[in-house]
This record gives C-alpha cells, sequence and structure tokens, in this order.
C-alpha cells in the first residue's frame, strides 16, 4: 500500500491540482479569520460546486480549506479576542495580550508556523497509519461493517458529551433521513410521500448545507453589533523566516501538542477544540514560568494552535478506513467522497488508492503552504477583512448556498428542501442538538442497513450470525464500552454530589 503512496504523488504535482490546494488555503484562512464561520460551513458551501471536478481537485481544496480555516481562527482570536473559529478560543488567552502589548504580528508568525507543524505531524500519520488499517478492515464481512457503522453512531453519540438523550435525537434523525427514497433491495417506495425527486433519497449535499452553512449566516443576519475596530489596525509583522529561528525554543510545546492533537483527532466526536484545550493546559503545567501564561505568553499560541492543527488529518484516520468521521468538518468531507462515487471505507483504498492517497499528499502539501501563504496574508491588510458587516456577510453565504445547490439538479424542490434542513438546524443549534450525529446517521445508517441484510441473508435469516465472528464480538464490547463508560461515570457522579450533600 506504501508503493500506492508514492504512485500518487505526480498526480497531485500536477498544475490543477496544486492550484487547487492553494486555493482552499488561501478561502480556508480567509473562512476562519471571520467569525462566526467555520471549516465545516465554507466545504459546505463548497462541495455543490465540485460536480463535474475531478475528484483530487475537489478534495484538495477542501483539504486547503481545512488546514487553512484552522489557522485563520487565529487572526480574530490574536486581534480582537474573538475566536474566528471554536478551536482558536485557546488561542486567544495569550494572543490577544500580546497583541495589546503591540507584538500582534509576533504572534500571528507563531501561530502559523505553529497551525503548519501540527499539519505536518497529522498527515504524517495519516500517511503511516490509514493504510495498514485499512488493510486490516478489508477483512471485515457483512457482519463487521454493519458492527462498525452501529459503532461509529454510538461513538459519536456518546463521546461528544453534554446531553445523550440530544445525541441519540439527532442520531435517530438521521437514519430517518438515510431511509427515505427506494428500497435499494425491494424497490419500494419509503417516506417519498409521492414525491418522485426523493425516490432517489436525500442528496447529502443538501442536507448539509441545510445544518452547517444555512444557521451560521443566519446568525450572521441576527448580528447587528459591528466589530470593535480598535485593534485592527496595523499588526507591525516581522519576516517570518526572521522570526522563525527564535521560535526554535517551542520545539517541546510542538511536539507534546502534536501527540496530543493526533490522539484527539483520531477520537470520534472530540475535535480540535478539545485538543487546543488539552495542550494549553499541559504546556502551562509543564512551564518554567506558569504565572506569564494568559498575559502575553507566545508558547500558549503555539500549544493551542499545533494542537488544533494536529487533529485535522488525524480525524480522517477512522473517517477514511472505517467511514467513522472524528470531527464535524470530517464528516462533511465524507458527504464531499460520497458525492464522487467514493464510499468511505476499506474499499476505498482498493478500489481507488490513487484518490485516496493523493488526498493524503495534498493534506501534507496544505500544512506546509499554511507557511507561506499564511505568513503573506497574516498582514497589516488583512485586518480590514475583520470590519466587513456581518449582516452583509450572512446574506452573500446564503445567495451562493442557493446558487448552489439549484446547480446540483437544476430544480427548485432542492432548495426548498435545503431550507427545511436549514430551519431543523437552525432550531437544533438554538436548543443545543448537536449536528454531527445526524450526518453520522445520514452516512451509515443505510450503510448499517444495508450490511445487516446482507448479513442476514447470508446466514439464511438467523440472527446469531451477527455475534458468530470473533471480530463482531469484540465490535460488540466495544459498543457496550462506550455506550456503558459515559453512564456508569455519570452514575458516580451523581453518587458522590449525593454524598457530599448528605
Amino acid at each position: 500500500m506504501y508503493g500506492n503512496l508514492i504512485d500518487a504523488l505526480p498526480a497531485v504535482l500536477s498544475l490543477g491540482n496544486l492550484a487547487a490546494v492553494v486555493i482552499g488555503v488561501i478561502a480556508g484562512i480567509c473562512v476562519g479569520a471571520l467569525p462566526g464561520l467555520s471549516a465545516t460551513m465554507a466545504i459546505s458551501v463548497l462541495i455543490p460546486f465540485t460536480f463535474g471536478m475531478d475528484p483530487l481537485v475537489a478534495l484538495g481544496m477542501m483539504a486547503g480549506i481545512y488546514n487553512g480555516a484552522m489557522y485563520g481562527g487565529s487572526i480574530p482570536a490574536v486581534l480582537l479576542r474573538i475566536p474566528g473559529t471554536p478551536a482558536a478560543v485557546a488561542t486567544s488567552f495569550d494572543g490577544y495580550p500580546m497583541a495589546q502589548q503591540g507584538r500582534g504580528g509576533y504572534a500571528l508568525q507563531v501561530a502559523v508556523v505553529s497551525s503548519a507543524i501540527g499539519g505536518i505531524v497529522s498527515a504524517l500519520v495519516l500517511m503511516l497509519l490509514a493504510p495498514p488499517l485499512a488493510k486490516v478492515t478489508l477483512l471485515f464481512g457483512p457482519t463487521e461493517i454493519f458492527w462498525v457503522a452501529v459503532f461509529g453512531m454510538s461513538a459519536i453519540v456518546f463521546l461528544l458529551g453534554g446531553d445523550v438523550l440530544k445525541g441519540l435525537i439527532s442520531a435517530a434523525f438521521g437514519v430517518f433521513v438515510s431511509l427515505v427514497g427506494a428500497d435499494t433491495i425491494t424497490g419500494a417506495e419509503r417516506y417519498t410521500f409521492g414525491h418522485l425527486e426523493l425516490l432517489d433519497g436525500i442528496n447529502i449535499v443538501v442536507l448539509l448545507v441545510g445544518l452547517y452553512a444555512l444557521p451560521p449566516a443566519i446568525g450572521l443576519l441576527e448580528e447587528v453589533r459591528d466589530f470593535d475596530t480598535q485593534n485592527t489596525g496595523r499588526l507591525n509583522t516581522i519576516s517570518i523566516w526572521k522570526a522563525m529561528p527564535g521560535m526554535l525554543k517551542y520545539w517541546k510545546t510542538w511536539v507534546r501538542s502534536s501527540v496530543i492533537g493526533v490522539f484527539v483527532g483520531i477520537l470520534p466526536g472530540a475535535g480540535g477544540s478539545m485538543a487546543a484545550f488539552l495542550s494549553y493546559n499541559e504546556a502551562r503545567r509543564a512551564s518554567k514560568n506558569p504565572e506569564e501564561w494568559g498575559k502575553g505568553e507566545p508558547e500558549g499560541v503555539a500549544a493551542s494552535e499545533t494542537s488544533n492543527n494536529a487533529d485535522t488529518a488525524a480525524a480522517l484516520i477512522p473517517a477514511l478506513t472505517l467511514g467513522i468521521p472524528g470531527t464535524a468538518v470530517a464528516a462533511v468531507m465524507l458527504g464531499g467522497l460520497l458525492i464522487h462515487g467514493l464510499q468511505p471505507g476499506p474499499m476505498l483504498f482498493r478500489d481507488n488508492p490513487g484518490i485516496v492517497f493523493g488526498f493524503m499528499w495534498q493534506f501534507l502539501f496544505a500544512a506546509v503552504l499554511l507557511i507561506f501563504l499564511g505568513g503573506a496574508l497574516a498582514t497589516n491588510s488583512f485586518a480590514q477583512v475583520l470590519r466587513l458587516p456581518r449582516p452583509l456577510l450572512g446574506a452573500i453565504i446564503i445567495a451562493l448556498v442557493f446558487i448552489g445547490v439549484y446547480s446540483i439538479n437544476g430544480r427548485m424542490f432542492d432548495v426548498y428542501l435545503m431550507l427545511g434542513f436549514g430551519l431543523i438546524g437552525y432550531f437544533m443549534d438554538k436548543l443545543k442538538f448537536p449536528l454531527p450525529p445526524v450526518v453520522l446517521g445520514l452516512i451509515l445508517g443505510g450503510f448499517a442497513e444495508q450490511n445487516l441484510r446482507l448479513a442476514l441473508r447470508i446466514g439464511g435469516g438467523d440472527w446469531s450470525i451477527l455475534a458468530a465472528s470473533p471480530t463482531a464480538k469484540i465490535l460488540i464490547a466495544m459498543i457496550l464500552l462506550v455506550v456503558l463508560a459515559p453512564l456508569f461515570s455519570r452514575w458516580l457522579r451523581a453518587r458522590k454530589t449525593h454524598r457530599a450533600n448528605a
């Protein structure tokens, strides 16, 4: 499989694919730098426009946006103490005080170098771990694949934290959406309500755009307050090449934060925010001067930015090999793969090695490009972008998603469907219902149903075949562990609280 990794490199080095990564990184930095926008939303908006593109070109833009947005979130976090992305919250702890001290330029340089290092480590880990893991999963049959899908849905629900019931409801809604359309085996119509447009099921792009792109855009329209532009003046940015030698003293923080970010990225539902906070706290604990943290310590910026970028490609390890995304962005990227006829899972490595391994190279190139493009964009002029009125930005996004969704099939039915999902996503967000389980339920729901029915056909209708193999038993045990561990933990906390109050 590592031979396929080398074979995929020439195609990635073509002008078109490299241009796609460059455009993606620039767009990602701009998106991440605008509070209220996210890589998830940007990729959701992009996906409809990738129809007709070569898969590598489309995936290259997604990889670039993902890496660029994770760094871009640090720009308003440093300048305004307004994190551009949730993962940049920890960056603002020391980045903003540095900006107040006139060191905002250096803070951004530390952020871009640390982001690039985290992204490079994450891409290398993806290259090293994904191929052997995919080779092992090729041994899985329909029974094992069914349990993997169930494990993915249960993991994302129970490891997200928060209200488990709301997570279950979200996942159940996603599974319901996956059932809409004609039955793949019998041809019977399911939940189409007489609409011929629903016979092929609900297009995943419509759901992704509705859930992830519209609610943030509506939120921007609701925000009438302009940004405080007091600190959006000159950044006094120094040359990144002159600043780099002085950053080498952060190498321990880079190593520690990269390991934490990769580990958190592989865990379903964790994401860059958790990685950034864990790395920040660990770096502060290991620091010789922890009392200076929160007052403008560059190492704090290095810790959070390295970690939240180290989880980017790592989140795709379970996504590409097992179809279990580690983050919401990875879930949206799975939708991008499906749109181009690529089914995430072990067969992806066997049937489309050039594309999947090329995708890994693109993640690596996107991380390297951050140093060049991020360093160039984090200039005095970039701060002016933050002055764009939020309502205007929201209106532009809504116009783009309308055009993008309509272009899928050239029919207004998809637009109305998107608006419906947008309304659902808006209220789910207000009521604190998690969105990743919905996407995972849609992606894995039909996948689980198909393999369950195939396994039962192989077993002649005998349900015991679902627990016949040792691998199936291990997966069942893992599912029980994932489901019961949080419940047991909550029981222990409730018991401890009861004793404390007694």
